[in-house]
């Protein structure tokens, strides 16, 4: 009998999308470290940043998703216990809800593991198939594009900062943000059902913390996808596309009928990425949002790059109300 004692294991299910012939689904098998996610003395906020971070990982260990039709899955999670689930399936779209969800269970596909919650070895997932009445898709970005984050600051102190000492309840979406994406996701009738993509250069570590502000501050429900942070450490071949940007791909072949509309920051990459994906997709991309971010010479550098670009329109904006009125005006919205 062990000294200490050992965490419970867990099942996170990373929301995804799929069609009606293909599931897609991904997550991670880890200890269960017991973050409060309502916890937000700086103590205790400290100690969750850890927890995201050091994970214990279940390696190596298969795991089952059971669909509401009684359709069993089976994966196995990798050396940093993460899974990815693909199968071709018929008639997906019966399995979900009016907004397009498909709910699924998760579980160890050992019977014998004992080191869950209760003894309850079932966790929920869920994706996303886009509605038939979807009339486009977006694409956005986090940070500074809804949250306030500080990627341009010196040395990123302000991403640091924000990430450890500030709770995901208390971090401030930018004015109008919730507002206009939930006008998008409603789209023109106001009834479409337009999915919404959260990408982010982010670590798959904070994918709940991101969820939990998404979710307090009432923007629509979507995919968040994000990267593992072996990706984020390793140095990739130049001629290597972001993960923002194969994020962004993958999503415009999964859904050759589906135009889309991105939203970014004109901080970092968002621009240069969005340009180059309009230019091999042209007919696709009906619209590039670009937050505008307090940094003189990076916002000279994209106003240059914009200024003589045709390909699709690239709108920087100031504030949410001038996206909602230049998305008015061309009928993406209400």
């Amino acid at each position: 009998m062990s000294i200490f004692k050992k965490d419970p294991l867990q099942i996170i299910a990373f929301q995804g999308y799929g069609t009606d012939s293909h599931f897609y689904a991904r997550g991670r098998a880890l200890e269960d470290e017991s973050i409060d996610l309502e916890a937000q003395n700086i103590w205790h906020l400290i100690v969750n940043t850890w927890k995201r971070f050091e994970t214990d990982e279940i390696k190596n260990v298969g795991i089952n998703i059971k669909l509401s039709d009684n359709t069993i899955l089976k994966g196995v999670t990798d050396h940093k216990g993460y899974y990815k689930v693909e199968a071709n399936l018929d008639s997906l779209t019966d399995l979900t809800n009016e907004e397009g969800w498909l709910s699924f269970e998760l579980s160890y596909n050992d019977v014998n593991i004992k080191r869950t919650i209760q003894n309850q070895n079932r966790f929920p997932g869920e994706l996303l198939i886009p509605s038939q009445k979807a009339q486009f898709g977006v694409a956005s970005d986090i940070d500074d594009t809804i949250l306030h984050t500080g990627v341009v600051s010196t040395l990123k102190w302000k991403v640091i900062y924000n990430s450890v000492f500030k709770h995901a309840k208390n971090r401030i979406p930018l004015d109008g943000a919730s507002d206009f994406y939930h006008k998008l996701h409603r789209g023109a009738s106001g009834e479409n059902a337009n999915p919404i993509f959260y990408v982010s250069h982010s670590p798959w570590n904070l994918y709940r913390y991101l969820e939990l502000f998404l979710r307090q501050n009432n923007f629509p429900k979507g995919p968040i996808l994000l990267r593992s942070m072996s990706n984020l450490l390793k140095k990739k071949p130049q001629a290597e596309k972001p993960q923002k940007q194969k994020e962004i791909l993958n999503l415009l072949k999964t859904y050759p009928d589906l135009p889309f509309i991105l939203i970014g920051d004109s901080g970092e990459h968002d621009p240069d990425i969005y340009m180059e994906i309009a230019e091999e997709f042209p007919d696709r991309i009906i619209a590039i949002y670009l937050r505008s971010v307090k940094h003189t010479k990076r916002m000279l550098r994209v106003r240059g790059l914009i200024e003589n670009y045709k390909t699709t329109e690239v709108l920087m904006v100031e504030s949410s109300e001038q996206a909602i009125e230049h998305a008015k005006k061309h009928g993406f919205i209400i």
